[in-house]
């Protein structure tokens, strides 16, 4: 007989993992102990070679579903310990590397309890086993155990103290465990009306045509029946959403399927602990309401995930439900998802009828995580709950602690931490000061959570924003160093960082804006990238940028400007496309010339609102990225019916100066887009045709670069490369042309992601 140590390192907290160890422990015959130790879980074994070596082999090949073991590491002790059992000992706190779990779906064994009216936990609104429930956004303090949880609380009645303190069941040491008769309570705000009559009386509501607020595991969301037109219209008129995709939430996966394409493997992640919002093609026959996504090939679909939200589809009354229910964020426009009664109440009263909440306090925001699929695995447009804080793994920077900001909009911050890199939870756009607050809040607390003192900030260079504003007081109040990154660049180290390259790129960095080295807008940018810096060596063509933050929202004024610069017709042109008067065009014009409130700018964001104005789909956008969003849906029902084609247009129209400076000559060829639509008014082949040589412009340009430079692997990043259709053309033609294409996937390639490369910088220099 002999005793081992082992660590076992990952997402090893709040998974059922100790339970699991120990039951490994009683069919191997092995005696010992188990703990938390905050930044790992420390095992104990004593038994013969035989005995260890299986129990050994159980925790590193056939752990808990949820959990992730990323490593595992064995001592044999020299000093003899005398143990008569195997058993769960008290955690202990200690420092070191930490893994804290994101909060995970309820498990099919819940489920089926939640409905068996022979069962103790039939129709409680927060069933949950080892297996499931709350983690991140109940979490107050590591290790993971229930009185450093807002269920402290809420004590445990005797019988699910005897199930929480036995190895024989299924909820064994699972911290967020209750019943009906000593968790905590669903009711109706401004009520008396309580428990399933809190229930019933929602899914009344909702069923005649009103709109709902319900708390849910990371915070509030407006729910409306999503077959009903009237319903949808007015959510969309209270929260002032006049075409941005609302969210849907359907029954089970048969309703999916009846509703949607399911494609490419997507079911088994549509199914599975995370359950993230999935775009999914929309059948021709579908039966939601035509405003959910307009002009959209496809709609963001997401099973329930909380007991609450399966109870509001199967509630035993005399109800008849919708199997498809819009389930938005719930918050203002800008602001951050509300998470309390308060906010709840101050913030989205006046866009519901009826608010279903709970008393059990979220410490963390966590809004539903959204991702796209492609090449047979995620593409992440929104990386929040079921996937943050997972960490990303560097292979320098260890020893070191970074704070990393995050961008101005789509805002997520990272925490760097011995090598590990931990995104957070979706914040929000910062535009907001209640946004902002939201980010310091989650800032501290999950330093706290991950035992974090930053040796570093960094953030954006761009002057304006909030989120530099932030971090210039942050780094003031703690006396530390503030690092500040280019936006673009951030964008090519986050989805190196991704994929674990730590070779020099060619980086193609497409989005809407962000601020340049020399005092322009970027957004268009081919980069030569390493951790130590970065070189421009190309762009898109730049355009005239006139009318500040609302040329952002109006790509007409883009086209028009364009149209100026590139062909002699361009005022007759704009009338006949509808793209402006000969007042608004002489207007911008003047504009441009005096330098009133324009800027040179080679956002690639903005080019396509512009060849969206020409090609009469959106003259302006009421949301960030509608315009281009269309454009793309009208290309890919074009490609839907003829295939993929090549475009009529040269395909190597690309500029190189002596010096290397590369330019993709797009101003011409949207003068050219919109002299063939003048002529044949055909916006789907056109639409196409734009992706398309975009992509073959992309190629070349890379080619180009490659042979001045000798580097063979492109990165494509930025809130550009969320279009599907791009990333394919850009992907297949790199591909076929040797190189090696570094693309995002658990990473949003939006300004999501941007705080991994800010992470990832402050790491390699400090």
């Amino acid at each position: 007989m002999k005793t081992i140590n082992i660590h076992a390192y990952g997402i090893v907290q709040g998974v059922g993992f100790r339970p699991f160890v120990s039951r490994a422990a009683d069919e191997t015959g092995v005696l010992g102990t188990v703990a938390n130790r905050g930044s790992y879980v420390d095992i104990y074994a004593k038994g013969t070679d035989e005995q260890l070596e299986k129990f050994v082999d159980e925790i590193k090949h056939h752990p808990p579903e949820r959990s992730v073991v990323l490593g595992v590491d064995v001592t044999e002790c020299e000093e003899e310990y005398h143990f008569t059992s195997f058993r769960i000992i008290e955690s202990e706190k200690e420092y070191g590397d930490i893994f804290v779990s994101p909060d995970i779906a309820t498990c099919d064994k819940c489920r089926a309890e939640l409905f068996d009216k022979n069962n103790k936990r039939y129709l409680h609104p927060f069933i949950n086993c080892t297996q499931c429930g709350p983690r991140l956004t109940i979490m107050d303090t590591m290790p993971y155990d229930r009185e450093r949880t807002t269920m402290a609380g809420f004590p445990m009645c005797p019988d699910c103290a005897a199930e929480y303190y036995s190895p024989e069941t299924r909820r064994y040491d699972a911290q967020p465990v209750c019943c009906n008769d000593c968790g905590p309570e669903v009711y109706i705000i401004g009520t008396d009306i309580k428990g399933g009559a809190a229930i019933t009386e929602t899914r009344r509501a909702i069923m005649s045509g009103k709109i709902a607020a319900i708390k849910g595991i990371g915070g509030f969301h407006l729910c409306c029946d999503a077959k009903n037109a009237a319903a949808v219209q007015r959510l969309r008129q209270l929260k002032n959403r006049p075409m941005k995709p609302f969210a849907l939430m359907m029954r089970d996966i048969e309703t999916v399927r009846r509703e949607c394409y399911i494609k490419d493997g997507r079911e088994e992640y549509l199914t599975g602990w995370q359950k993230p919002i999935m775009l999914m093609e929309k059948r021709e026959d579908c039966s939601i309401s035509e405003n959910i996504a307009p002009d959209n090939m496809t709609v963001g679909v997401m099973l329930p995930y909380a007991p609450v939200q399966m109870l509001l589809f199967d509630y035993p009354d005399d109800i008849k439900m919708s199997d498809c229910l819009v389930m938005t964020s719930g918050n203002v426009r800008g602001a951050p998802i509300c998470r309390s009664d308060e906010d709840a109440l101050k913030e989205i009263s006046g866009f519901c009828d009826i608010i279903l909440s709970h008393d059990r306090k979220i410490l963390l925001r966590a809004d539903d995580t959204v991702t796209d699929w492609l090449f047979g695995k995620p593409y992440m447009i929104r990386r929040s709950r079921g996937f943050a804080p997972l960490p990303i793994m560097l292979k320098h920077g260890k020893n070191k602690q970074v704070l990393a900001i995050g961008g101005e909009l789509k805002n997520t911050f990272c925490i760097g931490k011995n090598g590990l890199l931990y995104p957070s939870p979706y914040v929000g756009d910062m535009a907001d000061i209640r946004t902002v607050n939201a980010l310091r809040e989650s800032v501290e607390r999950m330093c706290g959570l991950l035992e974090t003192a930053p040796e570093v900030i960094v953030c954006d260079i761009h002057p304006m924003y909030n989120t530099v504003a932030f971090a210039e007081e942050l780094a003031r109040e703690k006396n530390i160093p503030l690092l500040k990154v280019q936006h673009h660049y951030a964008h090519i180290l986050s989805c190196m960082a991704e994929n674990g390259c730590e070779d020099r790129v060619i980086g193609v960095s497409f989005d809407g804006t962000g601020y340049g080295e020399d005092g322009t807008v970027w957004g268009g940018e081919l980069l030569l990238c390493d951790y130590n810096g970065f070189e421009r060596i190309g762009s898109i063509a730049p355009f005239i940028q006139s009318g500040g933050d609302v040329s952002a929202k109006e790509g007409w004024r883009i086209a028009s400007a364009i149209l100026r610069e590139s062909c002699e017709n361009a005022l007759e042109l704009c009338e006949k496309l509808n793209i402006c008067g000969e007042k608004e065009y002489k207007l911008q014009s003047v504009m441009a010339q005096k330098k009133v409130n324009s800027v040179v700018s080679t956002s690639c964001g903005r080019l396509f609102d512009a060849v969206s104005a020409i090609l009469g789909i959106r003259r302006a956008s009421t949301f960030e990225g509608e315009a281009s969003t269309a454009l793309m849906y009208y290309a890919q029902l074009f490609e839907k019916e003829n295939g993929e084609c090549s475009a009529n247009y040269n395909r190597y129209d690309v500029l190189t100066k002596n010096d290397g400076f590369v330019t993709l000559n797009t101003n011409a060829f949207a003068a050219h887009l919109a002299e063939e639509f003048a002529k044949s008014g055909d916006t789907y082949r056109l639409a196409y045709e734009f992706h398309a040589v975009l992509a073959d412009m992309v190629l070349e340009a890379c080619i180009q670069i490659r042979k001045r430079n000798n580097i063979n692997i492109c990165a494509l990043s930025g809130g550009v490369f969320q279009n599907s259709l791009l990333v394919r053309l850009c992907k297949k033609r790199l591909e076929a042309n040797g190189f090696e294409v570094l693309l995002h996937s658990l990473i949003p390639p939006n300004d999501g992601g941007i705080c991994l490369g800010q992470a990832a910088y402050g790491a390699y220099k400090i």
